[in-house]
């Protein structure tokens, strides 16, 4: 998905330019990814499009690690719908504040 398409999505939710970025989104997925998911940092680099270089300073191949790159992207999107049924489950919750 491009920045552009990115971008698009969030101005059409309504996210304004000083509230999130694309490149935002993209850093803080590779952060949780490490820091939340154990995922390889190698792997994230070759899905973010980095410029990986391996040991013999060869540039990387985008079709490397396909199969762990795929399943990747699986465990990223059950997180998200993690996230979000953990969060539509405390919305329905009742606030002791919400009398106020």
């Amino acid at each position: 998905m491009s920045e552009n398409a990115v971008l698009y999505a969030l101005r059409g939710l309504g996210i304004e330019k000083d509230e999130a970025t694309p490149h935002g989104f993209r850093a803080t997925a590779r952060t949780l990814m490490v820091e939340q998911l154990g995922i390889r940092t190698d792997l994230i680099e070759h899905q973010l499009a980095h410029a990986v270089r391996d040991a013999t300073g060869e540039a990387y191949n985008r079709t490397r690690f396909l199969p762990e790159r795929r399943e990747m992207m699986q465990v990223w999107a059950d997180y998200l719908h993690e996230i979000q049924h953990e969060r539509e489950s405390h919305t329905s919750r009742v606030s002791i504040f919400s009398a106020r």
